[in-house]
């Protein structure tokens, strides 16, 4: 195990030696002795694909000797990539099939014949007559698939299939010349351009080893086996095809030129190398750096490798993975490499911050989340005069913004005093900390009401007794919510923990006084006027109160958009973080049901089955001495009968429970359809009133050359149409319903156009 994973690195097991050809005869030695490893080295080629081409002279040096462990390996890879649904797993086995290829264990007119159907297919798909055009995005796929393969066998099938090889080419170059382009060459495109450069140089890559050609005299005497390639379907809706097949990489081009200088297929490559290792160790943060610093390329790679994890941190619509995964390899390769990458992405993040007004608003916001984490994990070190002149730009500029989102979220992560402290060098962002302090409540102890809640809740009264002395004592004299509201956050200020144990307890004294959406907002106020000075536990009051259904997702669209908050849009994150969890705990409540209902119905499932198999087996006979007698041993079934009685009984209360979990759902669904109704009947109302006649024509290279250089009205017009912008792309799938009710009776010319 330890040999085929370790093959090609620098380590003990192989005592230190580099030489591959003396790693491959000693792994391969000992998979002639251990047949039985034939899964674990499928399972090594498909997540550690980096090192696919010594797996590759492996299965072809075996195949010299026991062809049906050679057969075996390549009838599993052709099973998994007939029956791959993920789209990853298709790549890395069209992969493994082409460096099998190389060794002599597949035919090249099997891989040719593969390519063919993949053609086939995607030419065919974007056919408006007889395919779909909106499935472009599989289509798209199975090119890239094609030409990700040369990289790894261009040159034998060159040598081997000269003809073929050109006959595919040209079927590529066909499909890119009637398919719907985009704007600027994209991904697709730009690996074409590398793919012709690559065969201009002969099909030599760098990075990619090569070292069948070391066995080559040996591999020649090998026996090829055929494979093919099924024809795919093709599906309807272009928005289910973006979802199966998802732009890989969208390159960030963050540092110059020659900071990434090298072949243009050398970048693909290792863009390849370092996007596999992440999807492969996502779960695995240590192993991750470890692979990602060790690559088996002749060359250094730190810059390519910040921008390709940037690129995936800032993908859109979302990344591969969580956020926090990317935040901790870029700690993590920052220690494995302490003297080259912290300046890389300390030369990252100055050069996405001078772009930051050109960036998505989604991507801003990603960023500040990251780069205040990264920092707290390093003594929040970071050169604060450098960017000290932020506090002279307009209170609106972006760059400002950034600082001052990054410098309150280490404050969350910290407290007031060590982020002060760190920027001591910079004093001018002093004015750019948020307010130092706590709570602010507004009754201190000589305030009867408040004094006399106060010591009921300590003496541990029922919620209807509070209920009753609220209706008896506070209603008729004064504004309930405000003094129960500002009461009960006092007593749970101490910690979390307290916030939560009030809202448990008395939970239902603040429902009484919630009754509808706008007594829900007066709550709120009561909440943010509280906190005012910590928008952290504004955020989890907020969060938590709708979490007990305390106040509605409608309520805090209201309080969102309301005037205090719209005219904050463009210089804080606040109201957006708030918004943003509410939309996230609707969607997270209503996958939760779907998640639940498809196991209650996989349970259902269960249970028939098991009363099937009993009926089977009860009805089963055989002959004995002329006569018809049960088939089955007795003690079988009975315990077959126990299963189906048992099951039986527990299909009941399972259809009880899906029946209850379905409702639910349907009323989340609609839930949910209210909610975007509504947020975009707000951002209907909020942008007509801002955005001027004719839509915003806006002077776009002054706003490339200085993204301070425009008013206002006209970034916060910028920052509330990324964010619409940001929102409907990430919910898209629960939008998508919805979208001839928000066409017809929403969606304005005006916006659209803005």
């Amino acid at each position: 195990r330890a040999l085929l994973l370790r093959i090609g690195d620098k380590c003990s097991e192989y005592g230190g030696s580099v030489d591959y050809r003396e790693h491959i005869d000693t792994c391969c030695s000992v998979l002639w002795r251990e047949y039985e490893h034939s899964e674990l080295l499928l399972q090594c080629a498909e997540q550690l694909p980096h090192k696919i081409p010594f797996y590759g002279v492996l299965v072809g040096l075996i195949n010299l000797e026991k062809e049906d462990f050679a057969k075996e390996i390549v009838d599993n890879t052709h099973t998994k990539f007939q029956d791959a649904i993920n789209c990853d797993r298709i790549r890395i086995s069209l992969r493994f099939l082409t460096c099998l290829m190389c060794n002599n264990v597949i035919s090249p007119s099997s891989i040719i014949e593969i390519f063919e159907t993949f053609l086939s297919s995607a030419a065919t798909t974007v056919d408006e007559e007889s395919g779909n055009p909106c499935w472009q995005a599989r289509a798209d796929f199975y090119i890239s698939c094609i030409l990700s393969c040369l990289p790894w066998g261009g040159t034998e099938l060159n040598e081997q299939v000269p003809d073929e090889l050109d006959r595919v080419l040209v079927g590529v170059q066909s499909y890119l010349s009637i398919r719907f382009g985009t704007d600027g060459k994209d991904f697709l495109e730009d690996l074409w351009d590398r793919i012709q450069t690559l065969s201009h140089n002969g099909w030599k890559a760098d990075s990619v080893p090569r070292p069948h050609l070391q066995f080559e005299a040996q591999l020649v005497a090998g026996k090829a086996y055929p494979i093919n390639c099924p024809h795919q379907s093709i599906e309807r809706e272009k928005h289910v095809a973006e979802l199966k097949y998802p732009t890989r990489l969208q390159r960030l081009n963050i540092f110059p030129p020659n900071k990434v200088e090298m072949q243009p297929i050398d970048r693909f490559v290792i863009e390849e190398y370092l996007l596999d290792v992440l999807l492969f160790f996502n779960g695995c943060r240590k192993e991750c750096a470890t692979y990602l610093v060790g690559l088996p390329v002749p060359f250094r790679y730190e810059y390519l490798m910040a921008e390709t994890i940037f690129s995936q941190l800032l993908l859109l619509p979302q990344p591969p993975f969580k956020s926090m995964y990317y935040t901790l390899v870029i700690i993590d390769l920052c220690k494995a490499l302490p003297g080259a990458f912290p300046a890389v992405v300390a030369g990252a993040v100055r050069a996405l911050f001078e772009k930051i007004a050109d960036l998505d608003m989604e991507c801003r916001t990603r960023l500040i989340l990251w780069f205040s984490h990264h920092l707290a994990n390093f003594q929040y070190i970071w050169p604060w005069e450098e960017w000290a002149y932020v506090k002279y730009l307009p209170r609106w500029a972006p760059q400002r913004v950034f600082v001052q989102e990054i410098l309150e979220r280490e404050i969350r992560l910290s407290y007031w005093d060590k982020i002060k402290q760190s920027i001591e060098n910079a004093p001018a962002l002093e004015e750019l900390l948020p307010p130092k302090g706590g709570s602010c409540f507004q009754y201190d102890n000589d305030q009867e009401l408040s004094a006399e809640l106060n010591s009921m809740v300590k003496s541990r009264k029922t919620t209807r007794e509070i209920i009753l002395w609220m209706e008896e004592n506070v209603i008729p004299v004064h504004g309930a919510t405000e003094v129960v509201i500002q009461t009960l956050l006092e007593i749970g200020s101490k910690s979390f923990t307290h916030l939560v144990t009030v809202l448990e307890r008395y939970g239902q004294v603040i429902a009484k006084l919630s009754s509808d959406v706008g007594m829900q907002v007066l709550v709120i106020n009561e909440v943010t006027s509280y906190w005012k000075n910590n928008t952290q536990m504004i955020a989890i009051a907020i969060d938590r109160m709708m979490g007990y259904r305390l106040i509605s997702n409608l309520a805090i669209v209201s309080w969102v958009f309301s005037e205090v908050n719209v005219d904050q849009f463009h210089l804080s994150d606040r109201p957006w973080e708030i918004l943003r969890n509410a939309i996230n705990k609707t969607y997270n409540r209503i996958s939760d049901l779907r998640k639940e209902i498809r196991l209650l119905e996989k349970e259902i499932l269960l249970a028939q089955k098991a009363q099937k198999e009993y009926e089977i087996a009860e009805l089963k006979l055989e002959i004995v001495d002329g006569q018809p007698v049960q088939a089955e041993k007795p003690g079988r079934l009975k315990r077959l009968k126990g299963c189906a009685d048992r099951a039986k009984f527990e299909e009941t209360s399972i259809r009880e429970s899906l029946e209850a979990k379905e409702t639910l759902l349907v009323r989340a669904l609609e839930e949910n359809k209210e909610l975007f109704i509504s947020l975009y009947k707000c951002f209907r109302f909020v942008l007509m009133e801002r955005l001027p006649p004719l839509s915003m024509d806006i002077d776009q290279g002054n706003i490339l050359a200085d993204g301070y250089n425009i008013g206002e009205l006209e970034q916060w017009c910028l920052t509330t149409l990324g964010h619409v912008k940001a929102i409907s792309r990430q919910y898209s799938t629960e939008i998508w319903p919805h979208m001839e009710v928000l066409d017809a009776e929403i969606f304005h010319p005006l916006i659209r156009k803005a």
